[in-house]
């Protein structure tokens, strides 16, 4: 009988160690479907990438001002507006893939960790229920 308590308080300290630090984060992403999870910190990953160009383009013109006023109508806007199209998409594009990636790992090790918290779960409702 006392070997039996011993087991439950050391499984019951186990558990509220996880439900500390790192449960909290993984019940929150364990109550999303897998896509859905992926699809909003994807998004948000887009927009953070946009703003993140936008402030990068807005320093380097405002960073030399004063060449770009002088050279503005001799300056092919077409072929800067292209270029600046080209370098925002491949920016958002491996800014995307690596998010994809991160969270889509972040996303399986928490399902993985939430499994082994609900077979302590499980066992410590056996350890009750054998009382």
């Amino acid at each position: 009988m006392l070997m039996l308590n011993e087991e439950r308080v050391i499984l019951m300290t186990r558990m509220a160690s996880y439900e500390e630090d790192e449960g909290k984060t993984n019940v929150s992403i364990g109550s999303y479907f897998r896509g859905d999870y992926i699809g909003l910190q994807l998004i948000k990953s887009i927009i953070s990438a946009t703003l993140a160009f936008v402030l990068m383009v807005v320093l380097v013109v405002t960073y030399d001002i004063g060449s770009f006023m002088q050279d503005i109508y001799k300056l092919d806007l077409i072929q800067i507006g292209r270029t600046l199209l080209i370098a925002y998409l491949a920016v958002v594009g491996v800014y995307t893939l690596i998010s994809y990636l991160v969270y889509s790992h972040r996303y399986n090790m928490a399902k993985k960790s939430l499994k082994c918290y609900y077979a302590n779960l499980k066992q410590l409702s056996t350890l009750y229920e054998e009382k």
